[in-house]
């Protein structure tokens, strides 16, 4: 992952800007993109990449987070 730090002038925090070189394709159905366009649509969502970006990575960190060891187990919990 390549990270820019964005030059600042006097007195204004510097920010760090990640950059997405890694191009990812999929393929949808009909049924498929014509869901995804009705939701675009219905929630208004006009970046559609940020979106799917956004959706997929919460997705996978919620997986890891579920599969993450414990202390305890549910057993024990109990």
């Amino acid at each position: 992952m390549v990270v820019k730090k964005k030059k600042t002038t006097a007195g204004k925090a510097s920010t760090v800007k990640m950059v997405r070189k890694n191009r990812v394709t999929i393929s949808l159905n009909d049924k498929e993109m014509a869901v995804l366009n009705r939701f675009y649509e219905k929630y208004k969502i006009s970046n559609r990449t940020k979106w799917l970006r956004e959706t997929i990575i919460v997705s996978v960190l919620k997986k890891f987070d579920a599969d993450a060891p414990k202390l305890f187990g549910e057993d024990e919990m109990r």
